[in-house]
């Protein structure tokens, strides 16, 4: 693997710093208080990254996105990591009956519910559901949801990498919110089959997660997922043209639940 990319997260990290740490400084001088509350400060920052890079991260995955989404998703969708509910865009109205955006980051809703209702789902319609929950919060959810077994889709766009133990948050997901029949499709930056690569991953990880709220490099989250014992069937699949040395590889899949 060639030095230049082994460093280029750098370049990532020196941009969402430029970008994020002053408007998050300006936060805490105005609320001490917020600096006894990690998790706060880091939803802060990441509030902040997301304004700036959001549109441009959706951007630059919008034809595989094009490609997963709209032909899959259908009837009750849950989005998991919803972030600024970018994924609602690639929603057919004809086909979603309900958008379900799971985001603990409270900060981000305003932005879930621009998009959502620009997109057609609203809350006073009974389409749109902001949930402020993680996905490990499973019992949360279905309370929410009013009963098990109620999602005909689940989606992870980049969500995966970030959420404490991601493998035991997915499978209970699965288990008890997606119905029968339902479908998982995912989008996620995993651990890269190169050696060389996947060395730089774990080697950036620890640095990469604290600046942005969790957020790992090294997860096989493509393997844990086709090895979940839930599925009639599936499949994953790559980027074609993705340069393997990058430190973000990624892997998407669709798989239907037994």
């Amino acid at each position: 693997m060639k030095l230049s990319g082994s460093i280029s997260l750098l370049i990532h990290l020196r941009e969402a710093m430029q970008l994020a740490f002053l408007p998050t400084l300006r936060a805490i001088l105005r609320a001490p208080s917020v600096l006894l509350h990690p998790r706060t400060v880091s939803q802060i920052f990441m509030n902040h990254v997301w304004s700036a890079f959001g549109d441009g991260i959706d951007g630059n995955s919008r034809p595989v996105k094009e490609n997963l989404i709209p032909a899959n998703a259908r009837g009750v969708v849950l989005d998991i990591g919803a972030g600024y509910g970018h994924t609602v865009n690639y929603l057919k109205p004809e086909a979603v009956t309900k958008y379900v955006a799971l985001e603990p980051n409270e900060l981000m809703h305003d932005e879930i519910r621009k998009r959502a209702t620009a997109a057609g789902f609203m809350e006073s319609a009974g389409t749109l559901l902001i949930l402020p929950y993680g996905a490990e919060d499973t019992a949360s959810i279905v309370s929410a949801l009013g009963a098990p077994h109620s999602v005909d889709t689940l989606i992870s766009i980049l969500s995966l990498c970030s959420i404490p133990s991601s493998e035991e948050a997915l499978s209970n997901l699965v288990d008890l919110v997606l119905r029968p029949g339902g479908q998982l499709l995912f989008f996620e930056h995993v651990l890269s089959p190169r050696d060389d690569v996947a060395w730089w991953q774990r080697f950036w990880t620890p640095i990469w997660k604290n600046a942005f709220d969790g957020c790992c490099l090294d997860r096989p989250t493509h393997v844990f997922i086709r090895k979940m014992g839930f599925w009639s069937k599936g499949e994953v699949w790559g980027i074609e043209e993705e340069n393997e040395e990058q430190l973000f590889c990624h892997r998407m899949g669709k798989f239907v639940k037994s």
